[in-house]
């Protein structure tokens, strides 16, 4: 099937599969080993000297981890992938990998918060700079950069107010100045928006959510040439051994199977509550790309090619106790961090926020995300509509 090669039905159920060379099972094996075995020496001192050539050790490549890395390769539109334990732990070792001492970093704002943690808390330690800079102001954004900036670091669309930024044109200028650009692309996923078309150079996404599915493994991926992803693996990627262990690889592999399905129906259930949230009172607006009244909805019909799951909007209460009494009050939806599961979740900004803070005229302070999982959307929409009245 050559010519379907770029298929996202072949990239998911064929792609990376060798069934002969493991009985012609239809799930490929989840290869539970540590290390791997060899017939001569001179095998093992090739091995040895290349440990992206082949199999090794368990720390570096798996067999099972393989497939699932030519998957999410070819999803994104990239030569090469690498799959880590989680999130933090990719997003980690592609900044690392990239910068040096005397480096500057320049940053959307708010990133995720492991993120900001390693720019605020760890990298500081070391002499590395960072900027934190709005990136839905293209042109402002590009000028703080500056002579010393090695690494660009995009949240596109960011999870909490759903900024996002013109990735071509930032991916341009980088290109010119020689600086590594990468983003965080979880809230698409590679079937709503590959990057790297773009001209961003590492793509990472959190696994956890949408490749999942399910909410039972931790996941996160980094794609981009092969250069990049070999610069990472002899370096971050072996040294602190945070590659993803093969029955987590063969779990994701399960989710992949049913992405495309998934994403369909959460879109669907998104689109019906969306326009539910437009006719609550209780609401004072609504944040999603899609949506014509989002600020930056052209941007997003450009280089998005859908978006669902998360909704966030800005709720009318005078106070947090109105907020919390709101989100206690729902029955369909978990109180739970994350996304991309098949349970339906919410999360009040309010909740990192003290009581005494507490600042009603302050739209961030009545900040809700909704993240819409599996569930039927006429399921959703009583619930929100049940714990609505008590506003």
């Amino acid at each position: 099937m050559p010519e379907h090669h770029h298929d996202i039905s072949y990239i998911l159920n064929h792609l990376g599969e060798d069934h002969a060379s493991y009985f012609n099972a239809v799930a490929p094996p989840i290869i539970q080993t540590s290390n791997f075995c060899f017939d001569t020496v001179a095998e093992m001192r090739t091995a040895l000297q290349d440990e992206m050539g082949g199999y090794l050790y368990s720390r570096g490549l798996n067999p099972t981890v393989d497939i699932l890395r030519k998957k999410l390769a070819a999803l994104d539109g990239a030569e090469d992938a690498l799959v880590f334990n989680n999130g933090a732990a990719a997003v980690f070792s592609g900044i690392m990998a990239n910068v040096k001492s005397g480096d500057h970093i320049l940053s959307v704002h708010h990133p995720y918060t492991w993120t900001s943690h390693l720019f605020d808390k760890i990298l500081s330690r070391f002499g590395i700079t960072v900027t934190y800079a709005d990136g839905t102001d293209t042109e402002g954004f590009i000028s703080q950069i500056k002579e010393n900036t090695r690494l660009i670091y995009l949240e596109s669309p960011n999870s909490w107010w759903l900024d996002i930024q013109d990735l071509e044109a930032i991916g341009k200028v980088a290109r010119q100045k020689g600086i590594v650009t990468m983003i965080d692309n979880t809230f698409c996923s590679p079937l709503y928006q590959r990057p790297i078309d773009y001209g961003i150079d590492i793509v990472m996404q959190t696994a956890t959510k949408y490749i999942s599915g399910h909410s039972d493994t931790l996941g996160g991926v980094l794609t981009g040439s092969h250069a990049m992803m070999r610069k990472i693996f002899l370096s971050e990627y072996l040294c602190a051994g945070n590659g993803i262990q093969p029955f987590n690889a063969w779990l994701l592999l399960r989710g992949l199977r049913t992405l495309p399905s998934r994403l369909e129906r959460i879109t669907r259930t998104t689109q019906a509550v969306l326009a539910y949230l437009k006719s609550e009172p209780a609401v004072e607006s609504i944040l999603f790309p899609l949506d014509p009244s989002f600020p930056q909805y052209q941007l997003a019909q450009k280089q998005m090619k859908g978006a669902c799951g998360l909704i966030s909007f800005y709720i009318k209460a005078a106070s947090a106790e109105k907020i919390e009494g709101f989100c206690n009050e729902l029955k369909a939806f978990r109180m739970a961090v994350s996304w991309g599961g098949h349970e339906s979740l919410v999360i009040p900004k309010c909740v990192s926020i003290p009581h005494n803070e507490f600042n009603p005229n302050d739209p961030n302070h009545r900040l809700i995300r909704l993240y819409l999982g599996l569930e039927d959307a006429e399921f959703l929409i009583a619930d929100l509509s049940n714990a609505f009245k008590g506003i």
